[in-house]
């Protein structure tokens, strides 16, 4: 677990949850409020791991 880089788990986590709301986007009964909820939630993950990988590179 030392060996992984800070950030990777982040956008990681962030990549699936954005898919999830993406795919909730797309279905015709979902609660597109929540949906996008989740699609941004999943964004901002993305995002801040990326800033923390960059930040820490070796």
């Amino acid at each position: 677990m030392n060996n992984i880089r800070e950030g990777v788990i982040p956008t990681a986590l962030g990549s699936a949850v954005t898919a999830t709301g993406y795919m909730l986007k797309q279905k015709r009964g979902s609660n597109k409020m929540v949906a996008n909820t989740v699609f941004g939630f999943g964004l901002a993950h993305v995002v801040l791991g990326v800033i923390d990988l960059v930040q820490h590179r070796r």
